[in-house]
């Protein structure tokens, strides 16, 4: 595709070289106006800047095309454009400057990993998002069943959350069907599945569509291998499937003991490694404790590699708990799991938020069995971890769900805020 388009600009040259051209004779011609007669009276030099300044004007608009036309090429994709003069210098910057930034890897899935590449995409184009493929719910869950494909729900969110694409695209691949038997389905998981069928694997189909929607960074499955996961609660019962997890508190309320994958030595992706292995920032989170984050630590070699790393590593600790996987957990709790399940020398820093949140939107949290994660500052100090405190939180309306008969409000990580954060422990590292 890049090289038709290169061919298709080059036959074009042409015509754009022409206007330059005819450019520059106006610029002679007002200069021969001028030089052929010495006593020059107001007609003849009125006659000459006129020329001058369609040669001027003809000359610009000719370098101006080009330079937007190159662009528009590299890189190929259905991306957002710059359509103006004025944008040039932020395509310029995102393309040049960005180029040179830290080598990020966020590790997780879900929302909380887009809402945190949203705001890292600012700071650096090299970045590598590993995503869990455990989930098997909603319409992952489904084509999952019906084409034997790996989930690529939160794949998808990460490829968008990264994408320079136009808005009419993005709400187009975010798109849910209302009704027939795609109800629930986003188109953007239809699209996945379509090129994971004319690649030759997942990996494959992720990279193409990366390429297509221009993402700054790539996003990989962590693995290729169809898992699930496997909980066992505190009073032995087993729950089987990332769904049945999530929502194991409304039968047995028992906190989660163990996590593991249904399968035994389950490889990582090689450029996963590759990637970890050379990072100079390593973020974990924010997301789901043991259906997002976890599952990527449970595949062979990830936990492994992320403590051999010599990057600066941090924990993004999620702002609420979550019903059926951290009821009641403090920070401390948050880390203590993932130590139990991959290791206590993960990472050197935990990120909390210190932002106010309003109590009539805690009230319905609490209603739902959810609430803010409490930071036991002396029991942290006692694990070694240094813990940053940062306004992070952001109030927000959550998109009309087909099940609920009104919007809501949300708390959720802000990008900015986040991605700020995080850089500024970087920077200090």
């Amino acid at each position: 595709m890049r090289t038709f388009q290169w061919f298709r600009i080059g036959f074009r040259f042409r015509k754009w070289l022409s206007g330059a051209v005819a450019g520059a004779v106006l610029i002679l011609l007002s200069l021969g106006t001028l030089l052929k007669d010495i006593a020059a009276g107001p007609y003849q030099i009125g006659i000459a800047a006129v020329l001058a300044a369609g040669g001027i004007l003809s000359i610009g608009i000719c370098f101006r095309t080009i330079l937007l036309k190159f662009l528009h090429v590299y890189p190929t994709g259905i991306y957002k454009k710059p359509e103006n003069i004025a944008e040039v210098g932020d395509v310029l910057y995102r393309r040049k400057v960005l180029s040179s930034g830290p080598r990020i890897v966020v590790i997780g899935g879900g929302t909380g990993i887009s809402t945190m590449l949203r705001g890292l995409k600012k700071y650096s184009s090299n970045i590598t998002a590993v995503i869990t493929v455990a989930d098997d719910g909603g319409g992952s869950g489904a084509l999952r069943e019906d084409l034997g494909m790996l989930p690529p729900g939160d794949i998808r969110n990460c490829i968008m959350a990264l994408a320079e694409t136009e808005s009419v695209m993005e709400r187009l691949l975010q798109y849910r069907f209302t009704e027939g038997r795609l109800k629930g389905q986003s188109f953007g998981n239809l699209f996945l599945a379509a090129m994971n069928g004319i690649s030759d694997n997942f990996e494959q189909a992720v990279r193409f569509t990366g390429e297509v929607l221009a993402v700054t960074g790539r996003v990989l499955p962590v693995t290729e291998q169809d898992v699930r996961l496997i909980a066992e609660l505190e009073d032995g019962t087993v729950i089987v499937g990332e769904s049945n997890i999530g929502r194991h508190h409304l039968s047995h309320p028992h906190r989660i003991r163990t996590l593991r994958l249904d399968k035994k030595d389950v490889k990582a992706l090689e450029p996963v490694l590759e990637s970890i292995h050379e990072a100079d920032l390593i973020v974990l989170g924010p997301g789901s404790l043991y259906t997002s984050i976890l599952p990527n630590l449970l595949v062979d070699g990830v936990a492994e590699a992320v403590t051999e790393s010599h990057a600066a590593k941090i924990y993004v600790c999620n702002v609420m708990t979550q019903p059926g996987e951290t009821d009641g957990y403090s920070v401390s709790e948050h880390i203590q799991a993932l130590w139990a399940h991959a290791g206590n020398n993960l990472f050197q820093y935990c990120l909390v938020n210190s932002g106010e949140v309003n109590e009539a939107i805690l009230d319905r949290y609490r209603k739902d069995g959810a609430d803010l994660v409490m930071v036991d500052l002396s029991r942290l100090k006692k694990m070694g971890i240094r813990l940053v405190e940062s306004d992070l939180v952001e109030v927000r309306d959550r998109p009309f769900q087909p099940d609920s008969d009104k919007w809501t409000q949300v708390v959720r990580h802000d990008p900015d805020k986040l991605a700020q954060a995080v850089m500024d422990i970087l920077r200090v590292h």
